[in-house]
């Protein structure tokens, strides 16, 4: 069976550092860092008191009141973002065999503000079970793909895959494989998160995975630096319309990419700490080269998990040195999680509408807040530090990896 080419046709992103595709990217290349103190909540008795935000987001510009009252805000970012997707794509919704169209997404923990909220006013009552009848349909990680479905009418496969924060990269890579073997023509790709709230904070601090740098937060998200002490959370969503090849020339749609292929593995190591040699990491973007048919030295930039712990720098950087040998040191290597923090199950998707944005206009976006040399780092890789480069991008892979040891990695190639 001949399988058919897939391309990006729509890109959509809500994020710390930009509340669309473009201003997400002027915040990339300008070096934009999204981390600030935490307004939703007192921060007062928490360990880490800052965090990458949305700025001046109001889910009631884009989607009506009431409807957005039933929505946890992981699901309103994903109606967001899908929609600027759809629209970036000019998708005729009107023409397009909406059987034919599907709705994969990646969240890796769902309405968690939700579920925090009404665990909390049931223990603050005279325990009386009165919970909303909207608490299950908002908390469920799949009630994101669903909404979408259910607002354009998409009748093809519908669902949100989980893995931590490899969520968003497996679903591309399940949408990929959808268009790929002849399921859909287009599916509505990405992944959203907002754990941003008490129960994501305290959970995450009482595991030692947040930087605590509350005297600067801006500078906290420092992948690769040898001072960095942990990750950054963030929250939004980012989306991408992948469509049949041929399906998206007739109709004369702008084609950004073709998703050239990807891998899937596992660490089998460890519930949250990285192989310390990247054994998972090696297989992965292994695995995600054979699947696309490129060899190592085709590879121009990738942007890294780069969460900026102790442990998953190192452990990457090691794996990318092992799969690419002397070439890794020609590579333009990034981490954009320096900049909008990490967004969880989102955190792949909004990575790959990054690569696709430098393969686009020949820029690299920085890896900021590097200061301090880590001797455990190779000196001659170029991790893209503090500026953005000019290069020329044919070929370039995202990583994504999980708590769980989940692994994933998509690759994209400029369009032949």
């Amino acid at each position: 069976m001949e399988l058919k080419r897939v391309v990006v046709t729509g890109l959509g992103a809500l994020t710390p550092i930009g509340n669309t595709k473009e201003e997400f990217w002027e915040g990339l290349i300008s070096g934009k860092s999204g981390a600030a103190p935490i307004t939703y909540y007192d921060t007062e008795k928490f360990k880490t008191k800052f965090a990458c935000e949305l700025k001046g987001f109001n889910a009631t510009d884009f989607l009506d009141r009431k409807e957005a009252r039933k929505m946890d805000k992981f699901a309103q970012y994903a109606m967001v973002a899908s929609d600027e997707a759809i629209a970036d794509a000019k998708l005729d919704l009107d023409e397009v065999n909406k059987l034919r169209v599907g709705v994969i997404w990646g969240a890796g923990i769902g309405g968690l503000e939700t579920f925090q909220q009404e665990v909390l006013n049931f223990a603050e009552g005279d325990g009386t079970p009165r919970f909303n009848p909207f608490f299950i349909p908002k908390m469920i990680a799949d009630i994101a793909p669903a909404n979408i479905s259910i607002k354009h009418g998409f009748m093809g496969p519908n669902y949100t895959t989980v893995s931590a924060c490899a969520s968003s990269a497996n679903a591309m890579f399940d949408a990929l494989n959808s268009i790929r073997l002849g399921y859909c023509d287009v599916v509505v790709t990405g992944g959203s998160e907002a754990a941003v709230t008490i129960a994501g904070m305290g959970g995450f601090n009482a595991m030692h995975a947040l930087s605590t740098r509350n005297e600067s937060p801006e500078t906290a998200s420092r992948p690769f630096d040898g001072t960095r002490d942990g990750f950054v959370l963030g929250e939004g969503a980012g989306a991408l319309i992948l469509e049949e090849y041929e399906h998206a020339k007739a109709r004369g749609a702008k084609i950004y990419a073709e998703v050239a292929g990807g891998g899937l593995s596992s660490d089998a190591h460890h519930m949250t700490a990285p192989h310390p040699e990247g054994i998972g990491v090696v297989e992965v973007m292994k695995n995600c080269l054979e699947n696309a048919n490129l060899k190592p030295e085709d590879v121009d930039h990738i942007n890294t998990h780069g969460t900026s712990t102790p442990l998953g720098d190192v452990a990457e950087l090691k794996a990318i040195s092992k799969v690419f040998g002397n070439h890794a040191k020609s590579i333009n290597i990034n981490s954009t999680k320096s900049m909008t923090g990490h967004l969880l199950g989102a955190a792949g998707a909004i990575e790959a509408i990054s690569v696709i944005l430098a393969m686009e206009h020949g820029v690299v976006p920085p890896t900021i807040n590097h200061t301090t040399v880590d001797e455990r780092i190779d000196p001659e890789l170029n991790l893209t530090l503090n500026k953005a480069q000019k290069r020329e991008v044919k070929v370039a892979m995202s990583n994504t990896f999980g708590f769980g040891g989940h692994n994933a990695c998509v690759v994209f190639k400029k369009i032949d």
